[in-house]
């Protein structure tokens, strides 16, 4: 996920991840993203909502 994704694109990437139970490998066969980007997106997400829940 090198390339400038909107906010809101990379919150549903995560979401569809975290929330949903999406595997990292659906996910990068529908939207063309790297896994190492989507796990270090969920990554980052988890953190900033431990530290800032109302995210």
């Amino acid at each position: 996920m090198s390339q400038n994704y909107t906010p809101e694109y990379i919150k549903k990437i995560v979401r569809l991840h975290e929330e949903e139970g999406r595997t990292y490998k659906s996910i990068t066969a529908e939207y063309g993203v790297f896994r190492a980007g989507i796990s270090k997106r969920c990554s980052e997400c988890g953190k900033e909502c431990q530290t800032n829940p109302q995210a």
